[in-house]
């Protein structure tokens, strides 16, 4: 499979190459995020190829949130980094089953997974990332689940993380 890796400063560079120019020949290629990048490094790539801001009605939105973000020192106290995660799950036993795979980011720290969606972009930018592991869960028993390594396209990667910072947006009078 082709990979991409996500650098720092928001530039893609093929395996083995210099940085892309057309980014969305690249959106089924497996995304590698390479040491040092933190969510900033997201935004990074999303104001250097424009082109991206065109996959969803959120990029934009986001890109206008992040360039009235302090320049650093972005950082949330009880996480360590934040983590694009991949479920499947098995549901709807007994009854008619059925699979449910979905993308999920959230903060990790010492306490497990957070939930990201009620801290202000201000408090996020700078936490490194990470792509985390396949999780597999048979008809809800979360005890017994199955982790696996996995893949995400550059598009899985964008998109997922472009939804979930979509849900954010709390008037600044009610910040934590």
């Amino acid at each position: 499979m082709n990979r991409v890796n996500l650098m720092p400063d928001g530039q893609l560079t093929p395996e083995g190459q210099r940085g892309i120019q057309n980014p969305l020949a690249c959106l089924g290629h497996q995304t590698i995020v390479t040491d040092g990048c933190s969510l900033r490094s997201y935004f990074r790539m999303l104001a250097r190829y424009a082109v991206l801001t065109q996959l969803g009605d959120f990029y934009l939105s986001l890109l206008e949130q992040y360039g009235h973000c302090p320049q650093s020192g972005c950082l949330w106290q009880d996480f360590k980094y934040l983590e694009l995660a991949k479920t499947v799950e098995m549901v709807g036993h007994p009854g008619t089953p059925r699979l449910e795979i979905y993308n999920s980011f959230q903060g990790v720290g010492a306490d497990g997974n957070s939930d990201i969606r009620s801290l202000a972009l201000e408090f996020l930018l700078d936490m490194p990332m990470r792509l985390g592991r396949l999780k597999h869960v048979i008809f809800g028993d979360k005890v017994d689940t199955f982790d696996f390594d996995t893949g995400y396209s550059l598009f899985e990667f964008i998109d997922s993380i472009a939804w979930e910072l979509s849900f954010h947006g709390t008037p600044a009078q009610c910040k934590i």
